[in-house]
């Protein structure tokens, strides 16, 4: 089975193609077995809580054109599973609560599978190639290791059409990591991908909203003030 084959298999949920939007926004959570459950629960939360901040919701709607949001948690080769239901299309307030609520009371699927990164990246392609209409496309992979699962990033770039496709790291860096010596090069070397690709470091799960906040500030601002495009490139360093 080829690996795009792999990606369809996990069950997609098409989008409607005609609705138009500013930008497409994938955000991937690690759920794999170096996460444990306090953790997940601080990255739930975290995400929910950076998503309703002043900040990123004035982001949000800076613009009269909307952000369509897919969120899903990622870990085993086989394990990629949506926690909204396909592409939600945020154009209120109460979209973008709607969303958070489900990130934040939303259940691990399980806890016991590695990190497949590649796997993940397939699953996001496939879905981003499903999103609305929008001008951009953006993945989010937030994650504390490197892949140790089936084909890696490198292999899933190869596989999968990205073209056009910015993807970005939040790179969580726990205490048995030290200093960034492993995780972040490698999200740097192998991961991030595009015009205006980087990495936004959190300096474990605790840090997780700040990051997150930081990072889709980043994100949206661009879009939001019409961006033709950021200069291509391999992108920035950590955040």
């Amino acid at each position: 089975m080829s690996l795009r084959a792999l990606a369809f298999a996990s069950g997609m949920v098409a989008a409607d193609p005609a609705a138009a939007c500013r930008l497409a926004l994938a955000l991937a959570l690690d759920v794999s077995s170096s996460v444990d459950a306090e953790e997940d629960g601080l990255q739930r939360r975290g995400l929910a809580s950076a998503l309703l901040a002043p900040e990123i919701e004035a982001a949000f709607f800076a613009s009269a054109d909307p952000v369509a949001l897919y969120v899903f948690e990622w870990s085993g080769r086989w394990d990629q599973v949506p926690l909204t239901d396909g592409w939600q299309l945020i154009e209120t307030r109460e979209d973008l609560l709607a969303v958070a609520e489900i990130i934040a009371a939303s259940p691990r699927s399980r806890s016991d599978m590695p990190t497949a990164l590649g796997a993940a990246l397939g699953h996001a392609a496939v879905m981003l190639d499903q999103a609305p209409g929008c001008l951009f496309r953006t993945l989010d992979v937030a994650g504390d290791g490197i892949n140790n699962e089936g084909f890696g990033p490198l292999d899933a770039y190869n596989a999968f059409d990205f073209e056009g496709v910015t993807v970005n790291g939040l790179v969580v860096i726990g205490a048995e990591f030290g200093a960034e010596a492993a995780v972040a090069p490698y999200f740097q070397r192998e991961v991030i991908r595009g015009p205006g690709a980087f990495i936004q470091v959190a300096r474990g799960y605790g840090d997780y909203e700040r990051a997150m906040r930081r990072k889709l500030e980043r994100e949206l601002a661009a879009i939001a003030i019409g961006d033709a495009g950021p200069a291509a490139g391999r992108g920035g360093g950590p955040g």
